[in-house]
């Protein structure tokens, strides 16, 4: 890089240059390859590269008396829905809380806290080439968090230093190759259900349906290209770095993954595929299979989705799938708006066995009162297709008020409950726990956003949360 545009790039980022001042220097701005690339935002150049620079950091702090049992609403099959680790000591299914830091020491308090400051810096450095832009992208990331519960201070597991979450090349414009370590093609998207609370199971899967134990990310080399008219291809081999240490031949480095995505009037829609553990060459128990599809079409005042996955893996004696589905619809009425959606899940257990069908379903209404003023009512239901085992249900009432451009106040009531389990042989009781919270959020502009809620439990738990965050690019 030259002097004089580190210099003048140093002063453009300062917002201290000027046309007269820039004339009086008696130079140009050498921002002519950032804008022959198409590129803007806080950007140094140099004669032949373009780099963006752009980060984040976000504050976390908890306080309250959550630390206890999680009352497991939901049983699904891919884990368990609590309605909050709050309550006592021992889970609903009599396992204790992996949040007590030691099973020897006596409480010191009963308050709980969280305090967290997560940081990402990025780098982009973009040039031309005969094949389209080709980039190196370095993000950065450190996460420095800790914890107390009863009042005994630990440091979580998720602690790490300053690191290269992401470092890779990439070349192309309708066709991009990529390599290094990156994120993955595999696309999980098109899979949310519209009604405000959500249903269980999809919770369970991040917001959508379970699209299996896929190894990707990770150490990669990938190729996506548009083949036109909405279409996108994209192949890769991911996960290459992979490997299970704490179970010797468990190799699930190597997942091939496909996706085929479309994007058009009123629809977007894809599917994804995934084999791993391929690097071996042998069949162990390392080696799994996913499928995840979803499609959402817009017209007019109706929203409609749907989506499907199916995985497996290996296993001695015989192989193990689940299958996951969702679909959900949104009609949108002047001041009116009314969602419903639904699940289920099956399939069958490593050693053959078939596994219970679970499903759920949920819907909701919402109204806009007044300017800046929306409300939603609405619940969930899941059924754990066990039995003797009770089904758990949700009922909350939201309230949404845009104070003012810059201030947002959120309340909810609800109440969480499940059925008594008459399975295994001692039945558990049913139980309700009613809750509340509210959060006050701010975002004056700048990147910078801040809010501060409360939730508190029928059961006597409660937490305070405080967020600050401010991004730049």
């Amino acid at each position: 890089m030259k002097l004089k545009s580190l210099i003048l790039g140093s002063v453009a980022a300062a917002g201290l240059s000027t046309a007269g001042f820039a004339a009086d220097l008696g130079v140009l701005t050498s921002l002519d390859v950032c804008d022959e690339l198409g590129l803007s935002g806080l950007t140094i150049s140099s004669d032949t590269n373009c780099l963006q620079i752009s980060g984040k950091v976000s504050y976390t702090f908890e306080y309250g008396n959550w630390n206890g049992a999680a009352r497991n609403i939901a049983n699904t099959l891919t884990g368990n829905v609590p309605a909050e680790a709050f309550g006592g000591a021992i889970n609903q299914d009599g396992v204790r809380n992996i949040d007590t830091p030691s099973a020897l020491a006596a409480p010191a308090s009963n308050q709980d806290w969280d305090s967290k400051v997560e940081t990402l810096l990025k780098f982009v450095g973009t040039a031309s080439s005969d094949f389209g832009p080709a980039r190196v992208v370095i993000n950065l990331r450190q996460r420095d968090y800790i914890r107390a519960r009863d009042g005994i201070t630990v440091a979580n597991g998720d602690n790490h230093a300053l690191r290269a979450e992401d470092a890779y090349v990439q070349v192309g414009d309708t066709t991009i190759l990529s390599a290094g370590k990156k994120g993955s093609i595999f696309n999980e998207g098109d899979d949310e259900p519209f009604n405000f609370t959500g249903l269980f199971n999809s919770d369970d899967a991040d917001k959508g349906v379970w699209e299996g134990p896929v190894r990707k990310g990770g150490h990669v080399i990938q190729l996506e290209t548009q083949f036109g008219e909405g279409f996108i291809g994209k192949i890769g081999l991911e996960a290459l770095n992979r490997a299970d240490a704490f179970v010797p031949g468990n190799n699930q480095a190597g997942s091939l993954i496909g996706v085929l995505e479309y994007a058009g009037e009123g629809v977007t829609a894809h599917i994804s595929g995934s084999v791993g553990g391929l690097l071996d060459g042998i069949q162990t128990t390392g080696d799994t299979y996913g499928i995840h599809a979803g499609i959402t079409g817009t017209f007019d005042a109706f929203k409609v989705r749907a989506a499907g996955s199916y995985s497996g893996g290996f296993a001695a004696g015989a192989n193990w799938a689940l299958w996951n589905g969702l679909i959900s619809g949104e009609a949108t009425f002047d001041m009116f708006k009314v969602a419903l959606s639904a699940e289920a899940l099956g399939g069958t257990a490593a050693g053959g066995a078939a596994l219970d069908t679970d499903f759920g379903f949920g819907g909701s209404f919402g109204a806009t009162v007044a300017e800046g003023i929306e409300i939603n009512i609405g619940g969930r239901y899941f059924n754990d297709g066990t039995a003797g085992i009770g089904d758990g249900y949700q009922i909350a009432a939201q309230l949404i008020a845009a104070v003012t451009e810059t201030i947002k106040i959120t309340g909810e009531i609800g109440v969480y409950g499940h059925g008594e389990n008459v399975a295994p042989a001692v039945a558990a009781a049913s139980f309700s726990d009613f809750y509340g919270s509210a959060e006050l959020a701010w975002a004056p502009g700048g990147g910078f956003t801040s809010s501060i809620g409360a939730k508190v439990q029928q059961n006597g738990a409660y937490k305070v949360t405080f967020k600050a965050a401010k991004s730049f690019e």
